[in-house]
């Protein structure tokens, strides 16, 4: 069986990156995110969204700041950048090439049986 985690790292910026076109985030909010919109399908670790999140933001995808929520804690947000939403639409293309493609493929498989 394949491991699940290879198909996994290719999308999780994609992924990253759609969240955050939304709203600013935290990386625990990405992975809870991520966990409830795939009704738990995805279960992404903390650590595998803070390597995409350092990589996206050294590419100038993203960019980090700190917030204070209560009167000790503070977070560091994530926000997509210009740079990241161009780079977002060509994944989005990609993405969706992909599963047309899937789907062709798999189609034409079944209605040859």
């Amino acid at each position: 069986m394949a491991n699940k985690n290879y198909f996994m790292n290719g999308t999780t910026e994609f992924l990253i990156l759609s969240l955050l076109e939304k709203k600013d985030m935290y990386v625990y909010e990405i992975v809870k995110s991520l966990r409830d919109f795939s009704d738990n399908c995805l279960d992404i670790s903390q650590n595998t969204v803070y390597t995409a999140t350092y990589k996206l933001e050294s590419d100038n995808m993203i960019t980090e700041y700190s917030k204070r929520v209560g009167r000790k804690r503070t977070r560091v947000y994530y926000h997509i950048e210009p740079k990241g939403l161009t780079y977002l639409q060509e994944l989005r293309e990609v993405y969706f090439n992909h599963i047309k493609g899937i789907g062709n493929i798999l189609d034409a498989i079944n209605n040859n049986n």
